[in-house]
């Protein structure tokens, strides 16, 4: 694992949450959709982000996704990599309420990772909101951290290597 730059106060944040959320299109995904004749779709996802979501099980860290799309793609990608899905979502901030209360776990003890404007609602309510690289320009800097590595490119397995960075050797290269 390369050691990803951990400021000390994204540290101190890391050390404290227990429900990682995640947007799908866009961050499991590179954001772009393949629609075949028959007219369903298909994504391209990264293989190792599953690898990156079994470190934080291994954590006791809880995750899920919060999408608005209505397809089963979101579905199946979520049972492969044995991740709660919630999909349809109007509104993701209740969705991401419920789940955490469902759980007994307060905002402040959720990150969230997102990329585009309808998850700024979720990214304003969370202890640690995070974008991926290529988010777009109208929710980057209401994140507290931006992977280096953008949506559907390793993203998720960036995000999941940084808690465990964090949590098990605390050996964060960190940025004063």
């Amino acid at each position: 694992m390369s050691q990803i730059k951990i400021t000390h106060k994204i540290e101190k944040i890391i050390g404290n949450i227990r429900l990682i959320a995640f947007d799908f299109d866009g961050v499991f995904t590179d954001n772009m959709v393949y629609v075949l004749q028959d007219g369903t779709e298909a994504v391209r996802c990264f293989r190792s982000d599953g690898l990156g979501l079994q470190k934080l099980e291994q954590l006791g860290i809880e995750t899920v996704i919060i999408s608005t799309e209505a397809n089963p793609v979101v579905s199946a990608r979520a049972h492969k990599l044995k991740i709660r899905c919630v999909q349809d979502c109007r509104d993701k901030r209740a969705a991401l309420e419920s789940i955490a209360g469902e759980s007994g776990i307060s905002l402040a003890e959720v990150a969230f990772v997102g990329n585009d404007i309808n998850d700024l609602p979720c990214l304003m309510c969370v202890a640690l909101p995070i974008v991926v690289h290529d988010a777009h320009p109208d929710v980057i800097a209401h994140a507290v951290y931006r992977t280096s590595r953008p949506g559907g490119y390793g993203a998720v397995r960036e995000v999941c290597d940084m808690f465990a960075q964090s949590r098990t050797d605390g050996r964060g290269t960190r940025e004063q």
